[in-house]
């Protein structure tokens, strides 16, 4: 997805590489819900409950993400720089959700082990960034 993206950024610009490539998973998305309605799975299109407001601002970020991403991979990093920057951002992001309880969850400590994890996927995506060709 990432090397598509950046592609679809050469030829069109980053923006342009987002709208497509949201467009399409909302295209996607509505033909699986038609399938659905016309095949009687009505029951798997019902909403079961109302999602918190901030759940709504993860399409915010997907965007985002998107953008970024198609402007990293034809940057000097390239796609395993991108991917391996993505992975220490998220993996970091979680350590943090999961330290001040965000989106509902139980706080838990941060252990050793995940001190541990995290330092070897940083040195790793260091290695890849600044030593990779």
């Amino acid at each position: 997805m990432a090397h598509l993206n950046g592609v679809l950024t050469i030829h069109g610009g980053a923006v342009l590489a987002s709208w497509i490539a949201h467009g399409t998973g909302t295209i996607t998305a509505l033909v699986f819900m038609l399938g659905f309605a016309a095949f009687g799975r009505k029951e798997q299109l019902k909403v079961t409950s109302q999602a918190p407001a901030w759940a709504y601002l993860g399409g915010v970020s997907g965007a985002a993400t998107v953008i970024l991403i198609s402007l990293a991979v034809n940057s000097p990093i390239a796609l395993s720089g991108t991917i391996a920057l993505t992975l220490v951002g998220q993996g970091l992001f979680s350590l943090a959700a999961d330290w001040w309880g965000l989106f509902g969850l139980s706080a838990r400590r941060v252990t050793l082990r995940d001190v541990a994890a995290m330092t070897l996927i940083i040195a790793g995506s260091c290695l890849m960034v600044f030593y990779g060709k």
